[in-house]
């Protein structure tokens, strides 16, 4: 039996991973509260996408406590989930480079995302029944719920192929959210994204946060950006730990600053 805090979504105790005699992140402990979008910076080579990668279990051999509260309120402890079921339990995430099917509509995209969600299974559907047609039906109109929050239903027919980088960027984000998630996780959602669609993204991340009721947990490097969506910025340097406080706080916080800028020796 696990146990978390009433007001925490995820708990990581003492995160360890090494590649050979590389430790890339090194005793590592932070959580993240409900309802709360919570940024993890630092510099080139920190070890973030490989505390992501621990996160949903894409790495198995590391070390430590991962403890999430999933969909139905219990404390699991994702080291003990396979990599595919991980969605099973409320947590998903998108990549620095978009995985979309490009000769897809835009909906049918969306749809990939609600299939751990899918009751019928495959004979169902290739069979029509009735069952799997109200399933199709059920998501399908969904899809157009979450399209319409995102602001893209109108081409939601349209292949994924050939779309703005930035709409690549919103189906990415709009699929995750087909699966009931409550931690999404984000792989730098700005990089690639103008001043205007930066901008756009973070009002919108903001809104998933109210609207999805779920909490957020991004690596980015624009620090504009992570300083105006974050509750709270988790910044780790060489696998370990500096600090963990509120965007201001973080951003005069020295032990940081002598990370990101090298300790002046005057």
């Amino acid at each position: 039996m696990y146990n978390l805090d009433n007001n925490t979504i995820l708990e990581i105790k003492n995160l360890c991973m090494s590649f050979g005699g590389l430790k890339a992140v090194n005793d590592l402990s932070f959580d993240i509260r409900k309802n709360e979008i919570v940024g993890l910076i630092g510099p080139n080579g920190a070890g973030k996408t490989t505390v992501f990668n621990c996160i949903t279990q894409f790495y198995q051999d590391k070390e430590g406590t991962i403890l999430f509260r999933n969909k139905e309120d219990e404390i699991v402890n994702l080291n003990e989930v396979h990599v595919s079921h991980v969605i099973n339990e409320g947590l998903v995430r998108t990549f620095q480079n978009v995985e979309l099917v490009s000769d897809l509509p835009i909906i049918d995209n969306l749809l990939i995302g609600a299939h751990s969600l899918y009751k019928t299974g495959i004979v169902s559907h290739v069979l029509h029944t009735k069952k799997s047609k109200q399933e199709e039906i059920f998501f399908r109109e969904k899809a157009d719920e979450i399209l319409e929050f995102m602001g893209i239903k109108a081409i939601k027919e349209q292949l994924a192929g050939g779309q703005p980088y930035g709409i690549l960027k919103k189906i990415g984000i709009a699929r995750t959210l087909m699966s009931n998630p409550r931690l999404i996780i984000l792989d730098e959602p700005a990089a690639g994204l103008n001043e205007q669609e930066t901008n756009e993204l973070s009002d919108l991340i903001i809104s998933i946060k109210d609207n999805y009721k779920c909490s957020i947990l991004l690596v980015e490097h624009d620090m504009g950006f992570v300083m105006q969506v974050c509750d709270r910025i988790c910044a780790i340097s060489f696998g370990k730990f500096l600090a963990m406080d509120t965007p201001e706080k973080i951003k005069s916080n020295p032990i940081v600053q002598e990370a990101y800028l090298g300790k002046d020796d005057d």
